[in-house]
């Protein structure tokens, strides 16, 4: 696959399965992650590996912050399921730096990362859906992941092999989005 039909082709895809990436495939992902633009050379980022047991604890971790808002039996095991689907889930947190940077180009950065990184997954031939959600902003989600308080969850990258291969989305026009200055 050419860089041209990554950029044009790639979707996400929330049917995911093992095999995970490992090994090779994993330093490939996690090396794209680095390689995005960084106004400042500050790499303002953190990437957390949940796979395996770990996402039973995230499944924990997830729930006990759900608990803490509601006691919505259906909210709640709809919650201890999220975490496996997928067989890993890099989660992408800020680490801002007390810069001249400000922190929204540093956030900016932080989800450059994650965008490359599901480049470089789907490239390798796996699946890979980028998701927030109420639990992205949750600080006992954070104080449970070792994530400070005053940095900011990405996202949930959930990474796997595909399952199901979907249609192809139509493409989206982009005439109504863009200006020229000439």
């Amino acid at each position: 696959m050419n860089s041209t039909d990554l950029l044009l082709n790639r979707q996400s895809n929330p049917f995911l399965c093992d095999p995970a990436p490992a090994n090779d495939d994993l330093h490939k992902i996690l090396s794209a992650g680095m390689r995005v633009p960084d106004h400042g050379g500050l790499l303002p980022w953190h990437f957390t590996i949940v796979e395996g047991e770990g996402l039973q604890k995230l499944s924990e971790i997830f729930v006990n912050a759900v608990k803490l808002k509601t006691d919505d039996q259906a909210k709640i095991e709809k919650t201890t399921k999220m975490p496996f689907r997928a067989p890993m889930i890099i989660v992408v947190s800020t680490k801002y730096v007390e810069h001249k940077v400000p922190k929204q180009e540093q956030l900016v950065s932080a989800g450059c990362s994650v965008h490359a990184m599901q480049m470089m997954a789907y490239s390798l031939g796996f699946g890979a859906m980028w998701r927030t959600g109420d639990l992205s902003y949750n600080n006992s989600v954070k104080y449970a992941l070792n994530i400070d308080l005053n940095d900011d969850i990405v996202g949930y990258l959930y990474v796997g092999s595909e399952k199901k291969q979907l249609p192809t989305k139509p493409v989206k026009p982009y005439d109504n989005h863009v200006t020229y200055l000439k």
